[in-house]
């Protein structure tokens, strides 16, 4: 009880403050986004969060308007896109979805800005695992890996019973450079170990691991 409490003071604190240090440059990728591309410059997509309660996750839009929806039927694109562990492609730079701006919001994860409002209303922490994803289009992603992974159903669950985070131990291990399995293994290891010193050293990585373009 008292670790939820001061976490969520933290959450409160700390998303504000990020937010008026980072206020210049949001104004500066505001006024880029729409420049590069046709488009809103925030989009939301829905995610898995605490218990497996779906929320809104806003962020800066990285890629061409609704290429998803346009491309979901491009068989091709599909198969270079929806890979084992999950859907990505093993080389961003290959991903025809995002654009100029995009890749560079992206390079430096910039484009999660916006993650702090939901960090502000609640759905999310500053620290917790990767939140999963789970839309129209790509559809439910923990199922989807539970079928491939039937062993991890257990961790996956036990992942979800803490708040989703915009860093937590995958984005500061190596984030897409590991496997599914271990993003998985690492998330359920968080929710069972979580402490406020765990917490701050996770944050105390997190520029280090942006700086060094996981």
């Amino acid at each position: 009880m008292f670790y939820n409490i001061v976490k969520r003071i933290l959450d409160i604190t700390v998303s504000f403050l990020v937010f008026l240090v980072f206020s210049p440059l949001t104004a500066i990728i505001c006024i880029a986004i729409p420049l590069d591309s046709s488009g809103p410059v925030i989009f939301k997509q829905r995610r898995v969060g605490l218990n497996g309660k779906l929320f809104d996750m806003w962020k800066f839009r990285s890629m061409f308007d609704k290429v998803d929806e346009k491309l979901k039927d491009n068989k091709q694109f599909m198969k270079n896109f929806k890979k084992k562990d999950g859907w990505k492609f093993s080389d961003a730079s290959q991903d025809p979805r995002i654009t100029r701006v995009g890749r560079f919001i992206r390079k430096y994860s910039l484009d999660e800005v916006p993650n702090l409002w939901n960090i502000f209303i609640g759905d999310m922490s500053m620290v917790g695992p990767r939140a999963y994803r789970n839309d129209d289009i790509f559809g439910d992603e923990i199922a989807q890996m539970v079928k491939i992974y039937p062993h991890l159903k257990e961790k996956l669950n036990f992942a979800m019973s803490v708040k989703p985070g915009v860093s937590g131990p995958w984005q500061t291990s190596g984030r897409n450079k590991l496997s599914f399995d271990k993003r998985v293994e690492l998330d359920a290891q968080y929710a069972e170990k979580h402490s406020l010193m765990g917490d701050f050293l996770i944050l105390f990585k997190t520029p280090f691991a942006m700086l060094n373009k996981w």
